[in-house]
Parts: C-alpha cells; structure tokens; sequence
C-alpha cells in the first residue's frame, strides 16, 4: 500500500477564494467550487473561522478544530452546544440538525463578545 497523506489535518489551516466579503474571525462555509462565504444560519456545509479580512476574489486562510474564537450571537453559557448564526456567528443549539454542530462553548460570553469554543471539526 502506498503511502497517505490528507489534503488537510484538523486543526490545521487552509485557503480558499472568498465569494463575499469575509471579516476575520467570521464563521465561514462552502459557497461553490473552492469559495467560501460568511455563515447566515445553522448549516452542515460550515467549515471555520475565517483569519483576516479578505474582498470577494481574495484568498482567505481558514482555520479549522481546535479551540477558536467566534462571536456570539446572543449570550452562551460554557458547555453550550454552538451552531452557526447571522452574519457568521455562532448562537446556541441544543439538539442541532445533522452536521450543524460548530463547537462546545468553553467559556460564558454575552452577546456580541467572542467565545473560546473547541470546534468538532
């Protein structure tokens, strides 16, 4: 058997084409073909947190497991379930759709503030 390597490990970080504006640190999913876009709601195709700013047309890293910073959108008790939100934030879910976990809250943040969350992917 020859040998493997992924594309990509968890926790690693990767690039693709914004296909909208991106602010860094906005929860981020597939929008086509190697594109990404901010998260407008819960959704299994989310895939991190974006690390700068970036125009559609520009590259942009994207950060993925690990412990990562997003903003919440409404207040978050740590060991809450985090799905994505509006405007690429993340919000609480207890029983979320198939896939739509982002994260566990791991600290206890009020709206609008970033929260420390381990991210499953």
């Amino acid at each position: 058997m020859a040998e493997y390597l992924p594309l990509h490990d968890d926790g690693d970080s990767f690039t693709r084409v914004a296909s909208a504006s991106i602010t860094g640190g906005q929860l981020v999913r597939v929008s086509g073909s190697n594109t990404v876009a901010p998260v407008s709601a819960a959704s299994a195709d989310w895939l991190g947190v974006a690390a700068f700013d970036a125009n559609s047309g520009d590259n942009v890293t994207i950060y993925c497991g690990g412990v990562q910073r997003p903003v919440a959108s409404g207040a978050v008790t740590a060991g809450d379930v985090l799905v994505g939100a509006a405007s690429g934030q993340v919000t609480t879910n207890a029983t979320p759709g198939a896939g739509q976990q982002v994260a566990i809250a791991l600290t206890t943040v009020a709206s609008g503030a970033t929260v420390e969350a381990k991210f499953v992917r």
